[in-house]
């Protein structure tokens, strides 16, 4: 461990990565960032790697102190970021000297934001990953007072560095909408819904204050499922669309059991289930028809232009003598998960 920053403020904050790949095979919910973009791309504006651990700060106010001198990426939802006083930009690298502090406050749409540190932070590991998984109590949630470990410290970059163009490094910022459109995908279970399945597109749905990292609870007019059979447990994927009851839909997010016995309507996106990790409670919601083609182009137009983006901030910080690059790779399920 090269350097440590103290907590001040914790708000509502844990320690993450992308998830628990290797956890299906056990039962375990995949869990980590749940907008997944939004933490790639602060781990890549630090020079880490993807699924370094990270900060998921979630829509509270957020303080910490440098006890050595940092390199930082702030990503995600719209807010005031400072360092040390002075207003600082999110999406882009920012030097940190020891014993500044960084506040993060004023988060009024949008609902995470993360904070990525050069080098990564020390966090225990189960099943390979950071991530907290409230199912068997494991996960460091930050409060006041705890001390991270930052495996590496930098050396203070001159400020007006970052007034140069080179150092604008280009990354398209997803927007924030308290009224988002969703992409998704046909269920397994679609035609079970006959006419009635027409209804989530026609329909706007509003975010419940009881949604959490396990799912978004949706109020409005719901498709009406024309079959009595009963439906057996079975797998189901991040991002199914599920009709429990005829008061709301559950769309399942990151930290969702593996199995579950409601029909599936639709399935989001990979790319609008960031969108949905970024919806508040009284929020909007309307549905999109996509195909399986189109859902698949848009995956991977955001990996191309997260893959452009390391390869911008390993030229910068080459230019700097900032660490070392870190050769970018899209991560997968690891066989048999």
């Amino acid at each position: 461990m090269s350097g440590t920053l103290t907590i001040q403020q914790a708000g509502h904050s844990v320690v993450t990565d992308l998830g628990r790949f290797k956890g299906s095979r056990y039962g375990l919910p995949v869990n980590g960032a749940l907008d997944q973009f939004s933490a790639r791309a602060a781990n890549i504006l630090a020079g880490n790697l993807d699924n370094d651990p990270l900060i998921e700060v979630t829509a509270l106010d957020f303080r910490m102190r440098a006890d050595a001198d940092l390199l930082i990426a702030v990503t995600g939802a719209p807010l005031t970021f400072t360092v040390g006083g002075r207003k600082c930009p999110q999406w882009e690298p920012v030097s940190v000297l020891a014993g500044e502090t960084v506040v993060l406050r004023g988060m009024n749409t949008g609902l995470r934001s993360y904070v990525a540190v050069h080098g990564a932070l020390d966090a225990p590991m189960l099943l390979g990953s950071c991530a907290p998984d409230t199912v068997v109590g494991f996960g460091l949630k930050l409060s006041e007072g705890t001390v991270l470990g930052a495996r590496k410290t930098v050396p203070p970059i001159r400020q007006p560095y970052f007034d140069l163009p080179l150092f604008r490094l280009g990354l398209s910022r997803p927007g924030t909408s308290d009224s988002p459109v969703i992409d998704v995908t046909d269920g397994p279970d679609v035609a079970e819904f006959g006419d009635t399945a027409d209804l989530l597109f026609n329909t706007s749905y509003t975010v419940s204050g009881r949604s959490n990292h396990i799912g978004l609870r949706l109020g409005g007019t719901l498709p009406e499922r024309q079959s009595t059979a009963e439906v057996l447990s079975r797998g189901v994927p991040v991002g199914a669309i599920e009709v429990p009851s005829r008061e709301e839909l559950l769309v399942l997010h990151r930290g969702r059991g593996v199995t579950a016995g409601y029909p599936v309507l639709a399935v989001v996106t990979s790319r609008s289930l960031d969108v949905l990790a970024q919806a508040r409670p009284g929020d909007t919601i309307r549905f999109r028809k996509v195909t399986v083609a189109e859902a698949t182009a848009g995956h991977r137009a955001a990996m191309r232009e997260l893959e452009a983006l390391r390869t911008s901030v390993n030229t910068v910080f080459g230019l700097l003598g900032v660490g070392a690059p870190a050769s970018w790779r899209e991560l997968k399920p690891a066989s048999g998960s």
